[in-house]
């Protein structure tokens, strides 16, 4: 094992502490700047792995307990690898009389994924989310950070289609 890199518990995998550092040597003036140091780190890593999180805390002296409760008081922040396009399907009161549940059954049922994974080769995260601020397209499922509103089921897995073919990413 290298100095800048860390096996934890809960990872199966080492994880390159080398990147943390430019962030770090940022912030390092600024106690108080532990939520934009975390949303600087996951720019970085994707994601906020448990091993840098430990280091983040180490390295600031701050109990890691408070870097965690931080970390996962904020849904901002993600805790596992995530695709490289994102989809958020709202969920919003308006989305979901509009007709959420069936987009959200025909973009799953195209992409063979569930809400809330990431596929195996790392192309899609589906995300259901409470709102988008876009109620007048309702229903709405943001890819990446393209609104496609007033879907339906049938415009929702042509959507998906062109998402797996490449065309809509």
């Amino acid at each position: 094992m290298t100095e800048h890199s860390c096996t934890c518990e809960k990872e199966s995998e080492a994880v390159d502490l080398a990147p943390l550092d430019a962030v770090l040597e940022r912030h390092q003036d600024d106690a108080g700047a532990l939520i934009p140091l975390l949303q600087q780190t996951q720019e970085v890593y994707g994601y906020l792995p448990r091993a840098v999180l430990a280091e983040i805390a180490r390295r600031r002296s701050t109990p890691y307990a408070e870097v965690f409760g931080v970390a996962t008081f904020y849904a901002q922040f993600h805790f596992a690898p995530r695709g490289k396009t994102i989809i958020r399907i709202c969920t919003g009161t308006a989305c979901h009389v509009a007709g959420a549940p069936d987009v959200i059954r025909a973009i799953t049922d195209e992409l063979n994924l569930e809400v809330g994974a990431t596929s195996e080769d790392m192309r899609f995260t589906i995300e259901a989310v409470a709102c988008v601020g876009c109620c007048g397209l309702a229903p709405v499922a943001v890819v990446g950070h393209h609104p496609n509103g007033q879907l339906d089921s049938g415009k929702a897995r042509k959507l998906a289609k062109r998402l797996l073919s490449g065309a809509a990413e």
